[in-house]
């Protein structure tokens, strides 16, 4: 019935004629106020959302350029440390001085053959294409004395560094610089030797400058280094000196700068000599200074700086008092290197001692200190934005293509400089841990200041917060931890509580960001599922960048290097939250889950192929081919270029990856987590000793020869990179591995123990081979020919071939 008189009363209100209404009685005024109500609801709370959503947006745009809350692992204590404020903190030249300060001076060589009418060719920068035939340092102790051989066709350049502490503002430096024929090559023309002192911004500096444009020394003043005097002295034949004062704008632009005070010097014969001042009007002031000294070899040159606070200092550190020092901490190297690696006891010569001596040295030698704010962005950003200014005291992993910092190569450079000097280690993880941002996020590459940045191409510069790198720091700091708790000091624990709120914070960024779709499966995010143009899209976060992964990026992938790095997280995570009484057990449960071997049977392992693998959607039925020429070509029209692209001729499924064994099929051994006694251990062991797959006489091979993609262009401009070619970075893990076993009960222990000797030895002769042949250490080698490939020098993680020689894990 209700239902019956609604509908009447809807439908007499629909036909009844309209009523006249009065004003009295006319409900116009109920509406009126109705709609204000409505309007005063509504207005503030739109007002509201759109405040509220931009409010969003900005934070968001600014979540990746928010400072983590933790307490900063380098305090100002360990910031301001004198022992470590000068050095040789400038791996992108061939030699140069600057402090650990934001605003530190820079001293630097620069060096050129006089060679008229020719333009001169200077040296400056660690340059691939000034093709020297060898350069590095030979014996490098990471603190305060160097010495290092340049050979430059037929000059020979050998830079000699010792610092000595004192006063309060980092003490005093000498570097010598010796320049002579190189015996295989003619005796050159006049050669010029150059050194410069740069200020960061107009500097208080006075010149002393002497008759016939010598420049003597240079005295200033500023608020970090004090007082002080810088001096230079020359001894050689039929000598010519000139000078610079001038400007620069940025120390990426000294050379440049330099250049434009070029000009032919008439006295003594013709020779290219500067200019002395030359001061831009429109400048601020001088800051740059630069001294040289021009004539025939032998030549040689010392650099020496006092600090004027001082006040005890025995003799300046110039002459006889500067042979004396670098004879004595030439010793001290000697000395401390065999107490460490004891190479010399277990029976290696004398030239494959000096051999592990450079490797290191040239990784302690390339550590720098980079002052700046990284390029970053999310997706809440449409451009790329600043980061914070930051510090950053790192190892580089070569210093003439990569001179700066990156995130999964400094991990591996300190499991060879914690060896040497666990202090050390400590400083340079502690600055990568604080530039970590409040997500946990840390930019895989970085390039701080104007010198790292005019080495990188514009399109590497940018960093992107969905871009993951392996935890590799967690390798060092699973002994480096076990070292400070068994110390158990103040100064230890206070590092400990310092670095776990942040370790904890990137642990949970992994697990947030790169967690796979089932439980304990983990994935690579940011391959690109678009590119047409690759053959098998790269996974550059994974570290591998082209190692070939599941033909098809999807979200079901499951990675298991990065399952087996989050292993090792858990574990040493573990071990540092109980030694601060800190909750550990989720850690732990979580190492315990991921090192199951029967759980890692049931999402990796191929019993028909006995090995691990990704897991994905993939098919192996792909290949490059040439695009047809654009339809309705006019007469005459030019075809143009057109890349390969990739073509899939079979549709994938979903599958264990098991096609390409390589580096990422060994990660449950490399990472240490199969038990002793499983089989599926014995198939890896047994498996790694065949050449048809990773086995060569110059060590493991990235890729199996059985793998269809094996030595395979990604692209139709991309060579091969990690499809063949053996890096020295596995094979270390491989190497510690098998020593792990070796020494660890159970049915595969002798196969082990062989392997590792085997192995060991392999890499340890064809990279020092390779030294010797062409002066250098590579980024990798090659598998059929053994040969240096890729950038060099690249004395980063390459440079562990001397714990390997040790044996030191």
């Amino acid at each position: 019935m209700a239902r019956k008189d609604g509908v009447r009363r809807r439908t007499a209100h629909q036909t009844a004629p309209r009523e006249e209404h009065t004003e009295e009685d006319s409900e116009e005024p109920y509406h009126i106020d109705k709609l204000a109500i409505s309007l005063f609801i509504l207005v503030p709370l739109v007002v509201t959302i759109f405040i509220g959503y931009f409010y969003y947006q900005n934070m968001m745009q600014h979540m990746i350029i928010r400072q983590s809350s933790a307490p900063m692992v380098i305090t100002n204590k360990r910031a301001s440390d004198m022992g470590r404020f000068w050095g040789t903190y400038r791996p992108g030249v061939y030699f140069g001085t600057k402090t650990r300060s934001a605003n530190s001076p820079v001293t630097g060589l620069m060096w050129f053959q006089q060679n008229l009418p020719h333009e001169p060719k200077i040296r400056h920068w660690c340059e691939q294409g000034d093709k020297l035939s060898k350069y590095g340092w030979l014996k490098h102790n990471g603190n305060d004395y160097g010495v290092q051989e340049l050979y430059d066709g037929n000059i020979k350049l050998t830079t000699e560094y010792v610092k000595r502490l004192g006063g309060k503002n980092g003490g005093d430096w000498s570097a010598r610089i010796t320049a002579t024929n190189n015996a295989n090559e003619p005796l050159p023309s006049k050669v010029s030797l150059m050194y410069y002192f740069v200020t960061d911004g107009p500097s208080n500096v006075v010149p002393n400058i002497r008759k016939s444009q010598h420049l003597r020394s240079l005295e200033g003043e500023d608020s970090e280094l004090g007082s002080y005097k810088m001096s230079f002295s020359a001894e050689g034949s039929d000598l010519a000196y000139s000078h610079m004062i001038s400007y620069t704008p940025g120390f990426e632009h000294i050379e440049t700068v330099l250049k434009y005070g070029l000009e032919i010097k008439r006295n003594k014969g013709d020779y290219v000599g500067l200019k002395g001042r030359l001061v831009p009007m429109d400048s601020p002031g001088p800051n740059m200074y630069v001294y040289q000294v021009t004539g025939h070899l032998p030549l040689t040159l010392e650099v020496v700086f006092e600090s004027g606070s001082v006040s005890d200092r025995p003799e300046s550190l110039q002459g006889a008092a500067l042979e004396a020092e670098l004879a004595k901490k030439n010793r001290e190297f000697d000395t401390k290197f065999e107490e460490i690696f004891k190479l010399k006891e277990k029976g290696y010569s004398a030239g494959k001692i000096s051999f592990a001596q450079a490797a290191m040295s040239n990784m302690l030698g390339g550590i720098g200190f980079f002052f700046g704010s990284s390029k970053v962005q999310s997706r809440y950003n449409e451009k790329p934005i600043d980061s914070w200014d930051a510090a950053l005291f790192t190892a580089v992993p070569s210093r003439s293509f990569f001179p700066r910092g990156f995130l999964w190569d400094e991990g591996f450079h300190n499991m060879l400089i914690k060896e040497w000097d666990e202090t050390l280690s400590m400083e340079i993880i502690g600055h990568w841990m604080d530039l970590m941002n409040s997500d946990g996020w840390i930019p895989r590459e970085q390039i701080l200041g104007g010198e790292a940045r005019a080495k990188v191409p514009d399109e590497f510069v940018v960093q992107r917060d969905e871009n993951a790198n392996p935890p590799t720091f967690f390798l060092p700091l699973e002994s480096i931890i076990e070292s400070l708790i068994r110390e158990n000091s103040t100064s230890s624990k206070e590092y400990l509580q310092h670095l776990y709120p942040r370790l904890r914070t990137w642990y949970n960024w992994y697990n947030k960001t790169q967690a796979g779709q089932l439980p304990t499966t983990y994935r690579w995010k940011g391959r690109n599922p678009d590119a047409v143009k690759e053959i098998n899209p790269k996974t550059l976060t994974s570290g591998l960048d082209d190692y070939p992964r599941a033909s098809h990026p999807t979200s079901i992938e499951r990675h298991l290097d990065l399952r087996c790095w989050m292993a090792l997280a858990s574990k040493v995570m573990a071990n540092i939250a109980r030694s601060l009484n800190e909750e550990w057990q989720s850690y732990q449960l979580t190492y315990e889950a991921l090192s199951d071997n029967s759980l890692l049977n049931d999402l990796h392992w191929s019993e028909p192929q006995r090995r691990y693998a990704d897991y994905g959607l993939h098919t192996d039925s792909t290949k490059l081919k040439r695009p047809p020429p654009p339809q309705h070509l006019q007469p005459g029209q030019p075809v143009p270029h057109r890349d390969l692209e990739r073509v899939v001729t079979k549709s994938p499924t979903e599958k264990l990856v098991t096609s390409y064994y390589g580096y990422v099929s060994l990660f449950p051994l490399l990472t240490q987590i199969l038990e002793p006694g499983s089989d599926q251990l014995g198939h890896i062991l047994n498996q790694m000793k065949d050449e048809k797959l990773l086995w060569t006489p110059f060590g493991l091979r990235s890729l199996s020869k059985s793998s269809p993609l094996y030595q395979k262009h990604n692209t139709e401009h991309d060579p091969p990179y990690w499809r063949g070619a053996v890096w020295m970075n596995i094979n270390y893990m491989a190497v510690r591995a098998l020593y792990h076993y070796s020494l660890t009960a159970g049915p595969h222990q002798q196969l082990a123990a062989s392997l590792h000797r085997e192995l060991r030895d392999n890499l340890i002769n064809n990279v020092e081979k390779e030294y010797r042949r062409t002066g250098f250490i590579w980024e990798q080698y090659d598998d059929r020919t053994g040969e240096g490939k890729g950038c060099h020098p690249f004395t980063g993680w390459s440079a562990l071939v001397t714990v390997m020689m040790a044996d030191k894990y």
